[in-house]
């Protein structure tokens, strides 16, 4: 350690520039390093890494959701940033690494999120960035979901101060029209949470517990045995109007279901996919 060396407030900017981190992380990496800028560069990205394996079983319940969308339309992406307070949440810088990593997953379209993490931003990989912003601000940052959605049209939205991202493909190409009923679709998909497009994309595991609730509770309310069956499928029928997305009474107009809406707006629209990623 050569705590004699003189640094400059030159160098310390140039540091800093490099690699973001704050002046006195800057200076003290200056200081270790006797003024060598690479070797402060390597210093701060070790420290990175220490401070990453010390925060590793903590959690991130807190976060950005951010959804993007392709110039054309066509094509979107969520990821959800995940970080431990709502005070990192809340921090521009914060919401603009979030956006600037979903904007390289809409730009590579990765197919997992190891492929994002690995993929260029600026020079470093993602995963990369985020130890290298772990050291800078001392808490746990990971990228907790990504998700993408192409097709004919694709509509964003972010809820609630980026604590949901959504994304609704559409069969017809964009138009304000489209644009506009995709965003009350999605909206909808924010506040409501279906667990399905429709009957036809709901997982059997969760149509056979369904039917095994409502049996359970016509036994308890003593229904005689020939009808257990038929009120079971009476359950889960209330069960997919409640929670497929099409089948959902739509949020604005409670007299039409969502894919009633969908249908007036443009002759032969429907929703064909969508995606929901979510904080915490």
């Amino acid at each position: 350690m050569s705590t004699n060396v003189k640094i400059s407030a030159k160098e310390v900017n140039k540091l800093r520039k490099l690699t973001g981190a704050g002046m006195m992380d800057c200076k003290k990496a200056l200081v270790e390093t006797g003024g060598d800028m690479e070797a402060a560069i390597e210093h701060l990205r070790k420290k990175g890494q220490k401070v990453a394996a010390k925060r590793a079983d903590r959690d991130t319940t807190e976060g950005a959701a951010i959804a993007l969308t392709s110039e054309d339309g066509t094509k979107g992406v969520i990821i959800v940033l995940g970080c431990e307070t709502d005070f990192v949440a809340k921090n521009d810088s914060f919401v603009a690494l979030a956006t600037a990593i979903a904007g390289v997953a809409l730009t590579n379209l990765p197919a997992d999120k190891e492929g994002l993490l690995a993929a260029d931003i600026e020079g470093q990989s993602v995963a990369e960035r985020l130890t290298s912003e772990i050291g800078k601000i001392g808490e746990k940052i990971e990228v907790d979901a990504y998700e993408k959605l192409e097709g004919e049209a694709v509509v964003p939205y972010i809820h609630a101060g980026n604590r949901i991202g959504v994304l609704v493909a559409l069969n017809q190409a964009i138009t304000d029209d489209i644009s506009g009923a995709g965003k009350d679709v999605a909206m909808q998909v924010a506040a409501m949470s279906p667990v399905a497009l429709d009957e036809s994309d709901v997982p059997q595991s969760v149509i056979d517990q369904e039917l095994k609730v409502g049996r359970e509770i016509a036994l308890q309310q003593g229904k005689p045995e020939h009808i257990i069956d038929r009120i079971a499928q009476g359950n889960l029928k209330k069960f997919m109007k409640d929670n497929t997305l099409l089948h959902q009474q739509f949020v604005k107009n409670n007299k039409l279901s969502v894919k009633d809406y969908i249908s007036s707006v443009s002759k032969g629209l429907a929703v064909t996919a969508f995606k929901r990623a979510a904080i915490g």
